[in-house]
């Protein structure tokens, strides 16, 4: 006798090879029309799914969770960041909850270099300027932007991604000047030479650049807050591709056009996919739409990795990608 297939929904479109898979092996639904999902279809797909495949634009908060049938034993996450579920909820109801971590290191710590090239040499607004007819040709002074070898830059997160800025960010020339929880171990360091920083205030006074590349988690949440944006050098750029909660969005837009820093690249925003009004048309500020990571590489990884969650989870075993409350 054939064992039942378990239910899989999956909240939005994925790439068309990971979709056949997922058929292919499990009872899944897809979301043809990519619409995301309201509110009520996630309580329907909670009360019907074995597991869940949501992504990081879903919330799944303890209110839906409490509203989940008892079948519910398995949320595959499409994304390495969780800050949109309740992973102390899911645990408490016996729901394991996995991610797809790693695949993204590249990808993110691309875009984010690409800004910390763009943003001081002013790419942005030559492209503008350029598309706006307004180009008259060379001159000595027009367009001067900052030189990168040399500058120091300041990295927010030494994980995975912030190691990869930082790999990059030496080959451009630029000093790395870190702050994370802990100093990462001696071979990183020595490779990278780089410096670390136990004060986040000490360090944010002194850089050319600072780079957020740490999670946000409720320790995290306004990291860069109207008072530490204080402490950023009149010179220094700001680059966030992490998520839009860690810094203070409201602060750093007023802190743009007074002019109290020089300039910013952004990849997320506090409440997307909302962008501060306030930043837009500045015209040393690049605004991305959360591109950090969209590469068709990196989303069929992301893919294969929740197919292995789940087949995992379904033999009985404990999935690769497991999220450990205790270590977040």
């Amino acid at each position: 006798m054939t064992a039942k297939r378990l239910k899989v929904i999956v909240t939005r479109r994925l790439p068309d090879p990971v979709e056949l898979r997922l058929k292919e092996l499990f009872d899944t639904e897809l979301n043809e029309t990519d619409t995301p999902f309201d509110d009520a279809r996630l309580v329907d797909a909670v009360k019907r799914a074995d597991v869940l495949v949501p992504t990081v634009t879903d919330t799944i908060d303890a209110r839906l969770l409490a509203q989940a049938g008892p079948q519910l034993r398995h949320i595959a996450q499409f994304g390495a960041g969780v800050d949109n579920l309740d992973i102390e909820s899911a645990v408490q109801r016996g729901i394991t909850v996995t991610n797809t971590p790693g695949v993204l290191t590249d990808d993110t710590a691309d875009v984010t270099m690409a800004l910390i090239l763009a943003v001081p040499r002013r790419l942005h607004e030559g492209i503008k300027l350029l598309e706006a007819g307004k180009f008259d040709g060379w001159a000595p002074t027009w367009m001067l932007g900052k030189r990168l070898a040399g500058k120091r830059l300041g990295i927010i997160g030494m994980g995975r991604i912030g190691q990869a800025v930082a790999r990059r960010a030496k080959a451009f020339g630029l000093q790395i000047h870190y702050h994370n929880r802990k100093p990462v171990n001696r071979q990183v360091t020595e490779e990278l030479d780089a410096t670390y920083w136990e004060s986040l205030d000490q360090m944010l006074a002194r850089m050319d650049i600072i780079s957020v590349n740490c999670p946000h988690t409720p320790a995290t949440f306004h990291l860069l807050s109207a008072r530490r944006l204080d402490l950023v050098r009149k010179d220094a750029y700001i680059v966030n591709t992490a998520r839009g909660e860690v810094i203070d969005e409201a602060a750093l837009a007023r802190a743009l056009k007074a002019g109290k820093i020089a300039g910013a690249g952004l990849d997320v925003f506090e409440r997307e996919p909302a962008v501060n009004p306030e930043l837009l048309g500045l015209s040393n500020v690049m605004l991305l739409p959360h591109m950090g990571s969209a590469t068709e590489e990196g989303r069929i990884e992301m893919g294969e990795k929740v197919i292995i969650n789940i087949k995992t989870f379904a033999d009985g075993h404990r999935p690769p990608d497991r999220v450990i409350p205790a270590i977040l």
